[in-house]
């Protein structure tokens, strides 16, 4: 029986909350992303992976300051150095594309600018990778041709993966779990080869796999919470077990491994609350949190305005430098 090992992670939008030159000296949440970047890549060479894999999204934009750009692709070329093959499909943050690189010349590196496959030599086992950047458009229609541009049903191999980052139906987000059924960038299950052995898929920044009639689908979620609509999700990535049992190979195991994520939190003001106990209502509420909380502060429902003394100034002098602090746009006099 041979059995190999798959680090799946994605959504890991490196460069949020990061600009090349900052203006204040204020707490950067994108070292944070940064941070868990780096744990699952260190995590994937300290126990010898046998392939990562990121399902889109490397970046926050299209438009990544060189500096970081380069930072990631180096720190990919060091696991690549390693002997483990890295898989990359360009999410729709990408706009399906990477930014070109020397980084990325490995021969161990295979970026899915177009749709293709490429089959990899496992502990013994020939598992196939198919890939194909964030697709623009009704996928009701063309993704089917889109599958059969890859490649992946004619592919010898004991496993065929199908790498992307693109919604299935059935998925969920947000905190009241809405759940896509349709719609013209929902990919059908129905529509998903029987060839496969799952699909592996970043997008959707919810941990979830779903399951049932047809090949699997892998969602690592996101590296760290992006926004408050994620407040309770817990973070982190996938390690899957293929086996391969007499001639088939399949997963066998798929253990959610969970990274530190920032805690969030919504701070409603008290409606009538006198502009001169703001400062107060704010410092107390800041010695109650955990120091590397993510706070929003929220105007009450159905109150006039934001109290006049509302200033970032006010902000910095109540909440630590460790804490992230932003306000909820409705404070802001002329959008109510």
């Amino acid at each position: 029986m041979l059995t190999a090992r798959i680090v799946l992670f994605g959504d890991t939008h490196l460069g949020f909350d990061l600009p090349a030159k900052p203006r204040t000296d204020r707490r950067l949440r994108g070292e944070d992303f940064f941070a868990n970047f780096r744990r699952v890549l260190d995590y994937a060479v300290e126990t010898r992976a046998d392939a990562l894999v990121h399902g889109g999204d490397v970046f926050d934009t299209s438009r990544v300051h060189r500096s970081i750009a380069e930072r990631a692709f180096e720190a990919l070329h060091q696991v690549a150095e390693g002997g483990i093959p890295v898989v990359i499909v360009p999410g729709n943050h990408d706009r399906s594309r990477l930014p070109p690189s020397l980084w990325l010349g490995h021969p161990n590196i295979q970026v899915f600018h177009r749709p293709g496959t490429v089959t990899l030599s496992l502990r013994g086992m020939r598992v196939a990778f198919a890939g194909f950047p964030f697709a623009w458009g009704d996928l009701r229609q063309s993704f089917g041709e889109i599958v059969r541009c890859t490649g992946v049903e004619a592919a010898e191999a004991d496993a065929r993966f199908l790498c992307m980052h693109h919604t299935v139906a059935g998925a969920s987000v947000g905190p009241n779990g809405y759940t896509f059924r349709s719609g013209s960038d929902v990919i059908p299950r129905g529509s998903l080869p029987g060839s496969l052995a799952g699909v592996l898929s970043g997008h959707i920044h919810r941990h979830q796999v779903l399951e049932g009639a047809h090949p699997p689908v892998f969602y690592p979620g996101s590296i760290e919470r992006t926004s408050f609509a994620e407040q309770d999700e817990r973070k982190g990535f996938l390690e899957l077990t293929v086996r391969k049992r007499g001639r088939a190979a399949g997963v066998e195991g798929a253990r959610f491994i969970e990274l530190p994520a920032r805690p969030m939190v919504k701070l409603p003001v008290p409606a009538g609350l006198p502009p001169g106990e703001l400062r107060t209502f704010l410092a107390r509420a800041a010695a109650s949190l955990a120091t590397d909380s993510v706070v929003r502060v929220e105007p009450p429902e159905n109150d006039a305005g934001p109290p006049e003394e509302l200033t970032a100034a006010l902000l910095r002098s109540t909440f630590p430098p460790s804490m992230n602090v932003e306000v909820r746009r409705r404070f802001v006099r002329g959008e109510r």
